[in-house]
């Protein structure tokens, strides 16, 4: 389906669907276009948003874990959201996981895929050359088992946006702050009932990092999609939907939960 970008005051947004809120945060070089197949699918019985993360205009002060949390607290309120199933990739793992700890009411399922927060290979252990489209087309296939899944328009848009130096230095800060803002310490705290869906092949944040985020938090379920990187529900779309769709109907939301 073709997603349509809304924009209502500082914020850009997809909004699909009707009915429980599914809440979709991509990573650091994602996009809205990561989740294509999940607002397809789950858009026909959920409501499915997916808010467009400020990384490459915010504030340089601002450029960091904390500061990306602070715009998604502000987008929930914003558009009155409540009651939320939070799914998060890669760094939008992470900020998902501060803000279930900032607001552990809010939150009454959490999803994490190839999430930061423990340990992250970003970029393949390094940041990508300016001006060499081969070797950015070398690093974006890297975070996919079949590097065939990064498309030549994905390729293009991290290319452009490795040879501006505004959006450069905002990842930089960011990733710089994603990798101090280490949570071992705090995802013990996170009680609501999660769900690990995992690349067995992910190089960034290895099958490891899967058994940590498991091990760490206690209503914790682990799943691992074989020939699969660090972004499954694009390299498989229709088995990260199988394991979601059965994971929400096993854990609804109760009016107690409410």
């Amino acid at each position: 389906m073709d997603l349509q970008v809304r924009q209502e005051g500082e914020y850009q947004y997809i909004d699909e669907g009707e009915g429980e809120v599914l809440l979709l945060l991509h990573g650091l070089f994602g996009a809205l276009s990561n989740w294509n197949g999940v607002v397809d699918h789950f858009s026909k019985n959920y409501r499915v948003v997916i808010p467009l993360m400020p990384i490459y205009e915010m504030a340089l002060h601002k450029a960091g874990v904390p500061g990306l949390v602070n715009f998604v607290e502000g987008f929930v309120k914003f558009k009155k959201l409540n009651n939320l199933t939070l799914l998060g990739n890669s760094l939008g793992g992470h900020v998902g996981l501060v803000y279930t700890l900032n607001n552990p009411t809010m939150v009454k399922r959490l999803v994490l895929t190839g999430s930061s927060g423990l340990f992250e290979d970003s970029m393949g252990g390094s940041f990508p050359k300016r001006g060499n489209y081969e070797y950015v087309e070398e690093r974006v296939g890297y975070t996919f088992y079949n590097p065939k899944t990064a498309t030549k328009e994905l390729v293009d848009e991290v290319f452009a946006i490795t040879n501006s130096n505004a959006k450069c230095l905002r990842i930089i800060a960011i990733a710089k702050s994603a990798q101090r803002h280490n949570m071992a310490k705090d995802i013990t705290n996170i009680k609501v009932p999660t769900l690990l869906i995992w690349g067995l092949n992910d190089t960034i944040t290895p099958p490891l990092v899967a058994y940590e985020f498991n091990r760490l938090i206690d209503n914790s379920d682990l799943y691992f999609i074989d020939k699969c990187g660090h972004a499954p529900m694009m390299e498989h779309p229709e088995k990260f939907n199988s394991i979601l769709e059965k994971y929400l109907e096993r854990t609804p939301i109760t009016a107690s939960s409410v």
